[in-house]
């Protein structure tokens, strides 16, 4: 299927969801959203039916999320059918170094639809999966093994705290706070290099595709870059004497 088509049939999921929400006056949910399908829906508009659309993917500043459509006439919150595997080995002594994809790919091979799962994160031997609830106790089951690990998975209970990524500080000067020299300082690359990147549709910043080398990003802004990371912006902490802006920023781990 050819990407437009792809997309085409997307929007209509997500205006049949809205309508749905709007004309029995319930919560409706979609699956997780990659950043290219959160930005098709940004671009969308419920605003002739009254229905907002709210986004959450198990934990604050998840990439993968799941888009939520509030009818005005509803007046409770309700949760998202969204539950936290924690996934550790048997034996940590005989255990390999698992990464993110060593984790999502014995996942994927369970038959498990992508947009069924969320983010997959990592904290020394163990994993974390966002996924579905109607897959929560599939994974609990089926997820045995993980490369030559033998791994046991379970749903983590509302009493325990959910994870949450890893971030470390970045800090330098810029010649100004535009979002190029912004991700060349978050990843140490040149301002050049970047500009393929965002005018490639490669970068979004809070989940929207922005096409604009000079777009001026704004204090806790999170931007996400296909195949380097994501980060948050900070803030500009000061001017130089050179007119150069000192600045600080918190990449993803």
């Amino acid at each position: 299927m050819k990407a437009m088509e792809k997309e085409d049939l997307f929007e209509k999921r997500m205006m049949e969801l809205g309508k749905k929400a709007y004309y029995r006056g319930i919560l409706t949910f979609s699956d997780f959203l990659d950043l290219n399908q959160q930005n098709i829906l940004h671009s969308l508009t419920f605003s002739d039916t009254g229905i907002k659309v709210k986004m959450f993917g198990g934990y604050e500043s998840a990439e993968r999320q799941m888009a939520a459509f509030v009818p005005d006439a509803l007046s409770y919150e309700q949760d998202y059918p969204i539950s936290c595997i924690k996934i550790e080995p048997l034996s940590r002594k005989f255990s390999d170094d698992l990464t993110h994809r060593d984790y999502l790919g014995a996942i994927l091979n369970l038959g498990i639809d992508r947009s069924k799962i969320g983010d997959v994160l990592t904290d020394q031997n163990c994993g974390y999966v966002f996924c579905h609830d109607s897959m929560a106790d599939f994974l609990s089951e089926e997820l045995s093994r993980i490369r030559h690990t033998s791994v046991r998975a379970r749903k983590l209970s509302l009493e325990e705290p959910l994870p949450s990524p890893k971030r470390e500080p970045v800090s330098g000067t810029v010649a100004s706070p535009r979002l190029d020299s912004i991700i060349a300082l978050a990843f140490g690359n040149s301002r050049s290099s970047i500009i393929g990147l965002i005018e490639g549709g490669k970068v979004f910043v809070n989940g929207k595709s922005i096409l604009s080398n000079g777009y001026g990003i704004k204090e806790g802004d999170i931007v996400s870059v296909r195949g380097k990371g994501k980060f948050q912006f900070g803030s500009v902490t000061n001017k130089t004497k050179k007119n150069r802006y000192h600045v600080i920023l918190y990449r993803y781990c």
